[in-house]
């Protein structure tokens, strides 16, 4: 069956049920949630998401509504960056590594 003609059943039994009276009704809650986890389940996908954010991105300087950034705007984002994944538990491989060791293998070679 095609997507075209599976679509049309769908929506006719969606309007069916909703004369029937037996049609789901979301509360705020309910739309909320469901709304969530599709969220999640799409931004697991970085490669979809990094399309996106690319088609907006030319899509808004074609309007000319970009933010155009200065260096000083680029170079202070980059530090917030930076601090954001040092305290959200994101750790370097070095990081990583050194966290493994006691604190007297790490004092005898020198960090603290």
């Amino acid at each position: 069956m095609d997507r075209k003609t599976q679509l049309e059943i769908a929506r006719k039994g969606g309007r069916a049920a909703h004369q029937s009276g037996n049609a789901h009704e979301f509360t705020p809650d309910e739309a909320r949630a469901a709304g969530r986890r599709g969220g999640q389940v799409v931004s697991r996908d970085r490669q979809h998401m990094a399309e996106i954010g690319r088609r907006g991105g030319e899509a808004a300087h074609a309007r000319g509504t970009a933010h155009e950034w200065n260096e000083k705007e680029a170079a202070e984002a980059g530090r917030r960056g930076g601090r954001q994944a040092q305290t959200s538990g994101s750790r370097t491989q070095a990081a990583r590594t050194t966290a493994g060791r006691s604190r007297s293998t790490r004092r005898s070679r020198g960090s603290v």
